[in-house]
Protein backbone atom coordinates (compact mmCIF):
# COMPACT_ATOMS: atom_id res chain seq x y z
CA UNK A 1 0.00 0.00 0.00
CA UNK A 2 1.43 3.36 -0.98
CA UNK A 3 1.25 6.31 1.42
CA UNK A 4 -0.82 9.35 0.41
CA UNK A 5 1.04 11.92 -1.70
CA UNK A 6 1.87 15.22 -0.12
CA UNK A 7 0.61 18.30 -1.93
CA UNK A 8 3.53 19.91 -3.65
CA UNK A 9 4.31 21.92 -6.74
CA UNK A 10 3.41 19.01 -9.04
CA UNK A 11 0.06 18.28 -7.35
CA UNK A 12 -2.84 20.41 -8.61
CA UNK A 13 -4.40 22.54 -5.91
CA UNK A 14 -8.07 23.40 -5.89
CA UNK A 15 -8.57 27.13 -5.70
CA UNK A 16 -10.85 28.56 -3.04
CA UNK A 17 -13.18 29.85 -5.78
CA UNK A 18 -13.68 26.38 -7.24
CA UNK A 19 -14.45 24.92 -3.83
CA UNK A 20 -17.14 27.46 -2.96
CA UNK A 21 -20.64 27.02 -4.38
CA UNK A 22 -21.97 29.76 -6.64
CA UNK A 23 -24.45 32.22 -5.23
CA UNK A 24 -27.95 32.09 -6.72
CA UNK A 25 -28.91 35.72 -6.20
CA UNK A 26 -26.81 37.24 -9.01
CA UNK A 27 -28.23 36.47 -12.42
CA UNK A 28 -29.35 38.05 -15.69
CA UNK A 29 -32.09 37.19 -18.15
CA UNK A 30 -31.61 37.85 -21.85
CA UNK A 31 -34.27 37.53 -24.52
CA UNK A 32 -33.17 37.93 -28.14
CA UNK A 33 -29.83 39.35 -27.01
CA UNK A 34 -31.30 42.08 -24.77
CA UNK A 35 -30.96 42.02 -20.99
CA UNK A 36 -34.54 42.23 -19.74
CA UNK A 37 -35.32 43.95 -16.44
CA UNK A 38 -34.19 42.98 -12.95
CA UNK A 39 -35.85 39.73 -12.01
CA UNK A 40 -36.10 38.69 -8.39
CA UNK A 41 -36.62 35.02 -9.17
CA UNK A 42 -36.25 32.56 -12.04
CA UNK A 43 -37.51 28.99 -11.82
CA UNK A 44 -37.93 26.12 -14.25
CA UNK A 45 -34.30 25.97 -15.38
CA UNK A 46 -34.48 22.22 -15.77
CA UNK A 47 -35.18 19.40 -18.17
CA UNK A 48 -36.01 15.77 -17.67
CA UNK A 49 -36.15 12.64 -19.78
CA UNK A 50 -39.45 10.78 -19.63
CA UNK A 51 -38.79 7.07 -19.01
CA UNK A 52 -40.89 4.65 -21.07
CA UNK A 53 -41.68 1.22 -19.70
CA UNK A 54 -42.09 -1.92 -21.78
CA UNK A 55 -43.48 -5.09 -20.23
CA UNK A 56 -42.37 -8.17 -22.08
CA UNK A 57 -44.99 -10.89 -22.53
CA UNK A 58 -44.39 -13.95 -20.38
CA UNK A 59 -41.96 -12.11 -18.06
CA UNK A 60 -43.71 -10.87 -14.96
CA UNK A 61 -40.49 -10.18 -13.05
CA UNK A 62 -38.93 -7.63 -15.45
CA UNK A 63 -39.97 -4.22 -16.72
CA UNK A 64 -37.70 -2.80 -19.41
CA UNK A 65 -37.17 0.95 -19.12
CA UNK A 66 -36.08 3.05 -22.12
CA UNK A 67 -35.27 6.73 -22.47
CA UNK A 68 -38.20 8.65 -23.92
CA UNK A 69 -38.50 12.25 -25.02
CA UNK A 70 -36.93 15.20 -23.25
CA UNK A 71 -39.45 17.31 -21.37
CA UNK A 72 -38.31 20.88 -20.59
CA UNK A 73 -40.13 22.79 -17.87
CA UNK A 74 -41.73 26.18 -18.30
CA UNK A 75 -39.52 29.10 -17.33
CA UNK A 76 -41.10 31.37 -14.72
CA UNK A 77 -39.73 34.88 -14.18
CA UNK A 78 -40.71 37.12 -11.27
CA UNK A 79 -39.83 40.77 -10.96
CA UNK A 80 -40.90 43.96 -9.30
CA UNK A 81 -43.51 45.79 -11.35
CA UNK A 82 -41.86 48.57 -13.39
CA UNK A 83 -42.71 50.89 -16.28
CA UNK A 84 -40.98 48.48 -18.71
CA UNK A 85 -43.55 47.13 -21.18
CA UNK A 86 -41.47 44.82 -23.42
CA UNK A 87 -42.56 41.56 -21.79
CA UNK A 88 -46.18 42.66 -21.50
CA UNK A 89 -46.25 43.60 -25.21
CA UNK A 90 -44.76 40.21 -26.15
CA UNK A 91 -47.47 38.49 -24.09
CA UNK A 92 -50.22 40.73 -25.52
CA UNK A 93 -49.16 39.77 -29.07
CA UNK A 94 -49.37 36.08 -28.16
CA UNK A 95 -52.78 36.69 -26.57
CA UNK A 96 -53.94 38.25 -29.84
CA UNK A 97 -52.76 35.16 -31.75
CA UNK A 98 -49.49 36.55 -33.09
CA UNK A 99 -46.89 34.18 -31.66
CA UNK A 100 -43.36 35.57 -31.86
CA UNK A 101 -40.82 32.94 -30.86
CA UNK A 102 -37.66 34.23 -29.22
CA UNK A 103 -34.53 32.65 -27.80
CA UNK A 104 -32.64 33.73 -24.74
CA UNK A 105 -30.57 32.79 -21.74
CA UNK A 106 -30.43 32.81 -17.96
CA UNK A 107 -26.91 33.66 -16.82
CA UNK A 108 -25.47 33.16 -13.34
CA UNK A 109 -23.03 35.95 -12.51
CA UNK A 110 -19.99 35.63 -10.23
CA UNK A 111 -18.82 38.13 -7.59
CA UNK A 112 -16.78 40.12 -10.12
CA UNK A 113 -19.73 40.47 -12.54
CA UNK A 114 -18.45 37.84 -14.96
CA UNK A 115 -20.51 35.01 -16.40
CA UNK A 116 -20.26 31.75 -14.42
CA UNK A 117 -22.96 29.61 -16.02
CA UNK A 118 -25.35 30.13 -18.90
CA UNK A 119 -28.51 28.21 -19.72
CA UNK A 120 -29.90 28.94 -23.19
CA UNK A 121 -33.49 28.35 -24.27
CA UNK A 122 -34.77 28.27 -27.84
CA UNK A 123 -37.99 29.21 -29.66
CA UNK A 124 -39.84 30.48 -26.60
CA UNK A 125 -43.12 32.33 -26.35
CA UNK A 126 -45.16 33.60 -23.40
CA UNK A 127 -48.10 31.59 -22.08
CA UNK A 128 -48.96 33.29 -18.80
CA UNK A 129 -48.70 36.66 -17.11
CA UNK A 130 -49.79 37.36 -13.52
CA UNK A 131 -50.08 40.78 -11.98
CA UNK A 132 -49.17 41.59 -8.39
CA UNK A 133 -51.19 40.70 -5.32
CA UNK A 134 -52.37 44.01 -3.94
CA UNK A 135 -52.85 44.24 -0.17
CA UNK A 136 -53.37 47.48 1.71
CA UNK A 137 -52.08 46.04 4.99
CA UNK A 138 -48.62 45.16 3.60
CA UNK A 139 -45.81 47.35 2.34
CA UNK A 140 -44.21 44.83 -0.03
CA UNK A 141 -43.04 45.31 -3.60
CA UNK A 142 -45.58 44.63 -6.35
CA UNK A 143 -44.38 41.47 -8.14
CA UNK A 144 -45.45 40.37 -11.61
CA UNK A 145 -44.92 36.85 -12.94
CA UNK A 146 -44.15 35.97 -16.54
CA UNK A 147 -44.15 32.37 -17.81
CA UNK A 148 -42.79 31.06 -21.10
CA UNK A 149 -42.61 27.71 -22.88
CA UNK A 150 -39.65 26.75 -25.03
CA UNK A 151 -38.33 23.95 -27.19
CA UNK A 152 -35.39 23.05 -25.02
CA UNK A 153 -32.74 24.31 -22.67
CA UNK A 154 -29.03 23.63 -22.83
CA UNK A 155 -26.01 24.71 -20.92
CA UNK A 156 -24.12 27.26 -22.94
CA UNK A 157 -20.40 27.88 -23.21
Amino acid sequence: MTPPRAAGPSAPMMSARNADPYRAFRFRVEIDGLTVAGFTEVSGVDSKIQPEEYREGGRNDVVHVFAGKADPSRLVFKRGLTDSKELWLWYAQALAGSIQRKSGAVTLVDDSGGESFRWEFQNAFPVKWSGPELRAEQSTIAIETFEIVHEGIRRGP
